[in-house]
């Protein structure tokens, strides 16, 4: 039987009446790298756990970090900058050089207006070439490992592992591809998938989260029927259903 999940990155909510949405600071640019390798186990992906002691502690997640005035180019494109952020973030956490060209923008998350500190992230990833030595710095980061991406998500489900909702979520997508080179190419070939959260409740008190294209997603109430794009985040384990996801294409 799983585990409670030990942490939740929706316990700190603000309630939304006390919140005016035309006051609400806008959310922290930041990025974060999905680095791929092939292994023994096929696909693996660089994560790293957090300290406990800092936000977001004792979480298993990919390099990355917010977004700092140094890395907008001259034109101040803020794709760029996430990149080139993404990229130095790779470098600090993991020891690890990278060519932000390279990166594939697969994703990008912005948390509800309701979370106190929010980090509106870009997600990208790119294959890590050459040696895989990590260097981890045991303030911030203090541990790391290489993992299959459906392995990562059955030992969260076993309750061994902690994750935030985009980190599950991503994970969901890089598996079931045979090489990264597959995966990559399936990446290039879709456009950024877009994730603006809501969140709700199920009537057992499990919190959900939303996204476009689910019928309860405007209105924040998990219990309206109809199409499902939505994150359950059950005490005995995570339920993904994206059944109703908007499908673009490039």
């Amino acid at each position: 039987m799983s585990e409670p999940r030990k942490y939740d990155p929706y316990a700190d909510l603000l309630k939304r009446e006390d919140v005016d949405p035309a006051k609400v600071a806008p959310a922290t640019p930041a990025a974060t790298l999905t680095l791929l390798r092939d292994g023994a186990s096929g696909v693996e992906v660089l994560m790293l756990r957090k300290n406990s002691e800092i936000r977001f502690g004792g979480m298993w997640v990919f390099p990355g970090g917010r977004v700092d005035p140094e890395d907008y180019p001259p034109d101040n494109d803020p794709t760029t900058a996430a990149r080139n952020a993404a990229a130095r973030e790779s470098r600090e956490e993991a020891g690890i050089e990278v060519d932000p060209e390279e990166f594939i923008w697969f994703s990008h998350w912005t948390p509800p207006p309701i979370t106190p500190k929010r980090f509106s992230t870009w997600f990208f990833a790119a294959q890590a070439e050459g040696h895989h030595h990590v260097t981890i710095d045991g303030g911030e980061i203090h541990d790391h490992l290489w993992i299959n991406p459906e392995v990562a998500r059955a030992r969260h489900q076993a309750g061994e592992i902690d994750l935030v909702p985009p980190t599950w979520v991503t994970l969901h997508y890089l598996s079931g591809h045979v090489s990264v080179a597959a995966l990559l190419a399936h990446l290039r070939a879709q456009p950024p998938q877009i994730y603006v959260t809501h969140l709700s409740k199920t009537p057992d008190g499990d919190r959900v989260t939303l996204w476009e294209g689910d019928a309860g997603y405007d209105a924040w109430d998990a219990s309206i029927p109809g199409p499902r794009h939505r994150l359950v985040m059950a005490k005995t384990g995570f339920v993904f259903d994206d059944s109703g996801r908007p499908r673009r294409h490039r």
